[in-house]
């Protein structure tokens, strides 16, 4: 062990003076050269491609749309030696449908994975083989559950009446500037933590309130893209010394763990005190109660009774279901924004099928008419993807469909934001937003294969909540077009932020009217 120690140290040094003499000595300017800025990053002794990777990371993604534009879908990235740091990235929907669904088997997250992620512990987002399968079939059945579906669907109904609406009524009145963005992360924050334990953290009010658990996930978020783009012995050496992102992701990591502990033992008590029969007989049930009630003899490797369990499901839940929605929300504001005609057929359709005024249950029943609403909202979806990569890891050696040989345990990196966007794979008008694309000449609308339109997952692994995702952002998009006029403040710089979730990175900065009522 020591003797590795010291190799690792070694590297370590070699690294820092090699980064130090490009980076630091040697004028900034020079590497700004044809060969670092062209379509491909240049393959350096000893550092490899990284310093490129790193020089255009606040342009990552589109970076990924060039360099595998012209590299036929699928381009190998060559890493610094010794730190086992190659990758291969693949756009190409052959490879995506052999990888994810007709050779699923033999590609699994692997335990560099869990290792990166390891503060989502052993839940579903880690998971591989009969473990992922049993909390697979688990989660199927709950979430198949009327109960289930009943819970979720007059949470949001409720939080949107209570909370959302509300604080929109607030800026509208006092005529604010608020960033759309924080306004969906802390709705979908709140309906998600209610999900997965029953109680409101109610992040969603005027005073914009901090709360730790959700800077927690978002503190572990970064620690993860740190550990994506630097050297294993890095990041390991700055846990060990306790410094930086590590060190914020051990303290993350510890709130996660204190606030999960305390969601779970309130709800065995509450089980304990109350019983069963409530959850038996009544029509609400959170996601915390249905596992800690999970009938452990169906599933051999969950354990209810074990409070690590619970903990990894929650968080693994809550990191899986909170941001991802608020994204989607925020950049298809945005791109009504950008295309006003599109916004207005929208407004059209919800004024020939939906009524101004109802139940949630009548509302919920017109919803499948809005069919331009769906094609706009799957149409933001393949051009701003909320999760942009997906990352994989062979057992065995294998040979994709594109020919590319991969050895067993390689970094494979499917890029879905770069994927959304290949003229190859969508055509020549690929770049545009064309909600038109998703409807059949029939006016119904349009499959597209989930190895080509990626945004919730394919094969085995496909998104299990998807349709109530979609409800959701329906309903949520119709109660604010019916009722606000949305409008984004000019100037303001609009990119996406590098992470495990297509953040803006400075926010949606907009101004909100209300409607008159008809």
């Amino acid at each position: 062990m020591a003797s590795i120690g010291l190799c690792e140290a070694f590297i370590a040094l070699i690294c820092f003076l090699i980064f130090y003499h490009f980076l630091v000595k040697k004028p900034f300017s020079y590497l700004l050269t044809k060969k670092t800025l062209g379509s491909y990053p240049w393959n350096w002794p000893v550092l490899g491609m990284l310093p490129g990777i790193l020089l255009r990371l606040h342009r990552i993604y589109d970076f990924s749309v060039e360099v595998l534009e012209n590299s036929n879908l699928t381009f190998q990235f060559k890493g610094p030696w010794f730190v086992a740091m190659d990758a291969l990235a693949t756009v190409d929907p052959a490879n995506v449908h052999h990888i994810m669904s007709s050779n699923f088997s033999n590609y699994i997250k692997g335990p560099i994975f869990h290792e990166i992620f390891e503060a989502y512990g052993d839940g579903i987002i880690n998971s591989d083989s009969e473990l992922w399968r049993n909390w697979r079939n688990s989660a199927q059945i709950i979430f198949n559950h009327q109960r289930y579906q009943n819970f979720s669907t007059s949470t949001t109904r409720s939080k949107l009446k209570d909370g959302l609406v509300p604080l929109l009524n607030h800026f509208a009145d006092e005529e604010m500037v608020v960033d759309l963005q924080d306004v969906f992360q802390r709705f979908m924050f709140d309906i998600t933590f209610i999900f997965v334990t029953g109680s409101d953290p109610r992040s969603l009010s005027i005073e914009m309130p901090e709360v730790e658990f959700a800077k927690a996930l978002d503190d572990v978020g970064d620690a993860i893209v740190h550990r994506h783009i630097t050297p294993r012995f890095v990041w390991k050496l700055q846990k060990w010394i306790g410094i930086g992102t590590e060190k914020k992701l051990l303290e993350a990591h510890a709130t996660l763990d204190r606030v999960c502990a305390k969601f779970i033992a309130a709800k065995r008590e509450e089980l304990r005190t109350q019983g069963t029969t409530h959850n038996t007989n009544g029509e609400s049930e959170d996601l915390l109660t249905s596992h800690i009630m999970l009938d452990a003899t169906k599933y051999e490797l969950l354990n209810p009774g074990d409070d690590k369990f619970l903990r990894d499901f929650t968080v693994g839940f809550m990191a899986a279901g909170r941001d991802s929605t608020a994204s989607a929300l925020t950049w298809f504001f945005w791109n009504l924004s950008e295309n006003p005609n599109v916004l207005n057929k929208i407004l059209q359709e919800i004024n020939t099928n939906l009524p101004r005024t109802g139940s949630g249950q009548d509302m919920s029943s017109y919803m499948n008419k809005l069919v331009y609403l769906h094609s706009v909202l799957s149409e933001s979806l393949r051009l701003y993807p909320p999760i942009p990569f997906e990352r994989k890891s062979p057992i065995k050696e294998d040979v994709l469909p594109s020919g590319h040989k991969v050895k067993p345990n390689i970094n494979i990196m499917i890029f879905i934001y770069a994927m959304g966007r290949m003229k190859t794979v969508w055509g020549e008008d690929a770049m545009e937003f064309k909600p038109e694309r998703w409807i059949t000449e029939t006016g119904g609308l349009r499959h597209e294969p989930s190895y080509k339109f990626l945004s919730f997952n394919a094969g085995p692994r496909t998104c299990l909540g998807k349709n109530l995702a979609m409800n959701l952002m329906k309903t949520v998009i119709v109660e604010i077009l019916q009722n606000y006029e949305i409008k984004v403040v000019g100037g303001q710089k609009i990119e996406p932020k590098p992470g495990l979730i297509l953040h803006m990175k400075y926010g949606l900065k907009v101004t909100m009217t209300k409607k008159c009522s008809s």
